[in-house]
């Protein structure tokens, strides 16, 4: 059942003049001034779920925040426009069940606060509150009124009582908040999120009722997750390649980041999540509205198995020496199941990881094959993009963000700059 979110009462004579200064300003129309057309939804904004690690050795950049009786503030940017929102919030790997007394969306401005006028409550069954169950995920109640690609939106979750989060995304990329104690969903002023952090809690997902339009899933490890790019500038190449499509016109494609840092294709890890291979369904195939998937995985899988092994948290474990044809039987599966759901999916090659003559050797036969046996729809040929043609096992300096493993920021451009348009170009929404 959908609700609508409250608003300020509007006098009748008013509203043709409120709603077009709301679009000129702010590009978040209230439902007074337009209703959500009948459309389909498709993922706009997206990350990757990851269970917090319970390990009592675990540093302190590995748990996350405690929240007791507050309100966590975080920012996401759809990339699609649309008529109206959606939002789902997990608790994929909580085992207690996860109470919201509160949650609303509005435009963000500045640090931590939103743009008056823009605050909306959201429901979820026509509730302002809603309790989700361990291993459980929850979709909101449609929010009606335009929705601008990239414009930033502030969701806030007040949760009441002393909670340890188990769901999370460790990475966001960006600022997000937690406020002081009480439900403080409904400060515009942000003045009540006094800390910071750079996780994102439970928020699973935002959907854009967008006819016409599609997503396309950038999924793989710490290079899609954008790992060193600037913190709040939406750097990561997944960022450029949604700011490219649509400065090329090609506004009805919405770009997903399924990336985790230290994810690996085969083997799932401590701290770095569940391999690919087991959450490509959820990360990527059931994303509302999937087309096409660019898959960039393997790095960690050949470096992995050689790291050293350490005493008590050991993220790297297991480690396995994995080989090409381990890799490529891998790629094989995820091929199968995309193209059994009728989407695409695009290979890309591994990066430039300084890596020693015996990784160096299987990263060089996995991309080999990449290019050369037709198995996917299609190459992306990042190694190409990014590699110092003097030193091909190294990144060319200017896209090395200085530890010869992540791009800078220039490298992530560039990354975004060599994924063909003509993948994208034609696919039906």
């Amino acid at each position: 059942m959908s609700a609508r979110s409250q608003l300020p009462t509007v006098r009748r004579q008013s509203t043709a003049f409120a709603c077009f200064a709301l679009l000129l300003s702010l590009a978040w129309l209230a439902p007074a001034c337009a209703a959500a057309a009948p459309g389909r939804w498709v993922g706009a904004w997206y990350m990757a779920p990851q269970a917090v690690t319970t390990n009592p050795a675990a540093p302190g950049y590995l748990r996350a925040p405690t929240v007791d009786d507050a309100t966590v503030r975080q920012i996401v940017r759809p990339t699609v426009s649309g008529t109206a929102l959606r939002l789902h919030i997990s608790n994929r790997f909580g085992s207690h069940a996860l109470h919201l007394g509160a949650v609303t969306i509005g435009v963000a401005r500045g640090v931590g606060a939103l743009v008056p006028g823009t605050l909306r409550r959201v429901t979820f069954g026509g509730k302002p509150q809603v309790e989700i169950p361990p291993g459980g995920t929850v979709t909101s109640d449609p929010v009606d009124g335009p929705v601008m690609a990239r414009r930033a939106l502030a969701v806030s979750l007040y949760v009441p009582g002393r909670v340890h989060p188990r769901t999370w995304h460790k990475i966001a990329g960006r600022v997000n908040f937690l406020s002081v104690r009480g439900d403080h969903s409904r400060d515009v002023s942000g003045r009540a999120f006094g800390h910071r952090d750079t996780n994102v809690l439970w928020l699973d997902g935002v959907d854009v009722q967008a006819p016409g339009a599609w997503a396309l899933v950038a999924i793989g490890d710490s290079v899609t997750d954008g790992m060193r790019a600037t913190l709040n500038a939406q750097r990561r190449w997944p960022d450029d390649l949604s700011r490219r499509l649509r400065a090329a016109g090609i506004k009805h494609v919405a770009v997903l980041n399924a990336g985790i840092s230290g994810n690996r294709l085969l083997h799932d890890s401590a701290c770095y999540g569940t391999r690919l291979l087991a959450r490509f369904r959820r990360d990527a195939l059931h994303q509302h509205g999937v087309r096409a998937i660019i898959v960039l995985v393997g790095i960690n899988d050949i470096d992995f198995g050689y790291t050293p092994h350490r005493r008590g948290l050991d993220c790297d474990a297991p480690h396995v020496k994995v080989t090409a044809g381990e890799l490529i039987e891998g790629y094989r599966q995820l091929i199968v199941e995309a193209h059994a759901q009728g989407v695409r999916i695009y290979g890309a090659t591994l990066t430039p990881a300084s890596l020693p003559p015996a990784r160096e050797a299987v990263r060089r036969k996995v991309n080999a094959w990449i290019r050369s046996s037709g198995a996917f729809d299609a190459v992306v040929d990042f190694d190409a993009a990014l590699r110092d043609p003097a030193h091909p096992t190294r990144l060319l300096p200017r896209y090395d963000s200085g530890d010869h493993v992540h791009p800078s920021d220039a490298g992530y451009a560039e990354m975004a700059r060599v994924v063909p348009l003509g993948l994208v170009r034609g696919i039906g929404g």
